[in-house]
């Protein structure tokens, strides 16, 4: 799913009012309809809905939607922040249609009426079970908010009820880092059609809450033809790329896979990646670990080879770094590796570490190499930044210049490509934040490029489906108790899903 920018955005909407064709007016009656329509199965009897306009086109979502209520029997109470002078046209043509609205249904109570918020002491109080929707500001705010509007949003914030943001939260820039004012907290954000990327940077979680995205049908075409860098991974996206096993494959058809992993005291680590790439669907497996740890593999894992010797030329893909450590031996491992793979190579954890301290190294890593740091990871890497967005540039930088591929993990973790292009994941949970993960996620990659999955491929797919696993080890575990083997565990569910 293509994340534009809101220029585009903007676009999008110019290129559907003139090829579908439509009136821009019944464009906004489409998207607030969409909003309806998500809020209608979920308002009780005894919720009271407060609904906070602005004055420009977000504002006039807001008009529909309470309008639409109103239509149902619902009574919300409709407040304006701004100059009610400078409405949009379409804001205000909305206005005057909620105000006939309300006439028609014969609510003449004054709480009935549109009021319009012009100081604090027009603040209203909000009743028990309450759901504020917030309208004040769309994608198109270009300044902090401040003053009375900004009072109001710190107001709601403090609210003990249910908030729900139009489009995006009041505050919130969508391109670029919000700069100091009032920003909208809300439960729940229906964005239209695309997502932002503002929603996928990690300082931005409470200002986003749960993300709908609602389609309103923008023009395919356009859809299809803008072009852009920035991806959301959807199951649309992930469903064509997984490969068909033919009736009378073998193991040698999907590969075999060298992962070089473990040191004293962490066994585990390579476990945990060996057995991933064993249940992603690698045909072969062979570890390359401490003497010492033979054992321990083999007892966990009879399915894998151990490898003895430094020869390559068996091996379609190559892994190496979880619980490897920083020995000297190691420092000459990674090395060996970057001098001699002739396959492609994921590298995360020690290997990372040891990259940091040798940075000169990154110029000889192999094209396509994926590299899978955690954020400090990264930072030992390529250096510090201030926010998301800039990490977020310096990736796609780095992985540009380098002609690599970084996988930077976290919630929504981001996938930088050699060509700029950046996919965001869609999969995973809070769970995953437990000592293995990562682990499980290498055995995972390098299995997928073993089966001869391109590098792009092979990062994009392991992510999700990596996400995925753990997201179907949450239902089974609870997000506190699951741990990382159950990620691997639920490897098959998240396979069974995609088919």
């Amino acid at each position: 799913m293509k994340i534009l920018s809101i220029e585009q955005v903007r676009q999008a909407d110019q290129y559907t009012i003139e090829h579908e064709p439509i009136r821009s007016i019944d464009l906004m009656e489409r998207a607030a309809g969409q909003v309806f329509e998500w809020l209608m199965p979920r308002l009780k009897a005894d919720n009271k809905v407060m609904v906070f306009c602005g004055t420009g086109n977000n504002g006039g979502d807001g008009l529909v939607v309470a309008q639409r209520l109103y239509e149902k029997g619902f009574e919300p109470k409709v407040y304006m922040v701004g100059n009610l002078d400078k409405m949009s046209l379409d804001c205000e043509v909305n206005y005057q249609r909620a105000t006939d609205v309300i006439a028609r249904s014969g609510a003449l109570r004054s709480d009935a009426a549109i009021h319009q918020i012009c100081s604090e002491a027009d603040f209203p109080e909000l009743e028990p079970n309450s759901i504020i929707i917030d309208a004040l500001f769309g994608s198109g705010l270009n300044r902090a908010v401040t003053g009375v509007a900004g009072e109001l949003i710190e107001y709601l914030n403090r609210q003990q009820a249910i908030r729900v943001s139009i489009d995006i939260a009041s505050g919130l820039f969508a391109d670029t880092p919000s700069p100091a004012g009032a920003i909208f907290k809300p439960d729940y954000t229906l964005t239209f059609q695309q997502p932002k990327l503002a929603f996928l940077m990690p300082e931005n979680d409470p200002y986003v809450g749960q993300l709908e995205i609602l389609d309103i049908q923008l023009h395919p075409n356009f859809l299809l033809e803008v072009e852009t860098n920035n991806f959301l991974v959807d199951k649309e996206m992930i469903q064509p790329i997984i490969h068909h096993r033919p009736k009378y494959s073998h193991k040698g058809t999907y590969g075999h896979a060298l992962l070089v992993a473990g040191s004293e005291g962490k066994t585990g680590a390579a476990i945990l990646g060996a057995k991933s790439c064993l249940r992603t669907g690698v045909g072969l497996l062979s570890v390359k670990l401490p003497q010492s740890a033979w054992t321990p593999l083999q007892a966990a894992l009879p399915e894998a080879m151990i490898h003895v010797d430094d020869k390559l030329d068996a091996f379609n893909a190559i892994g190496i770094g979880p619980g490897l450590g920083k020995s000297d031996e190691a420092q000459r491992t990674v090395r060996c590796l970057i001098q001699e793979a002739k396959v492609p190579l994921v590298m995360d954890a020690d290997a990372l570490n040891i990259l940091a301290e040798n940075k000169t190294w990154l110029s000889f890593l192999p094209a396509k190499t994926i590299l899978t740091p955690h954020p400090k990871e990264f930072e030992r890497l390529y250096g510090k930044t201030s926010t998301s967005f800039e990490r977020l540039a310096l990736q796609r930088e780095m992985a540009m210049k380098y002609g690599i591929i970084i996988v930077l993990k976290g919630a929504n973790t981001a996938v930088a490509m050699p060509n700029g292009a950046v996919f965001f994941n869609s999969t995973g949970n809070p769970g995953m934040a437990t000592a293995g993960s990562g682990d499980v996620l290498t055995g995972m990659i390098l299995s997928l490029l073993a089966q001869r999955y391109t590098p792009e491929e092979a990062a994009v797919l392991g992510v999700y489906l990596h996400g995925l696993a753990g997201d179907f080890a949450a239902k089974a575990h609870s997000l506190e108790a699951m741990i990382a083997s159950d990620i691997t565990e639920s490897i098959g569910k998240a396979y069974t899903s995609l088919r």
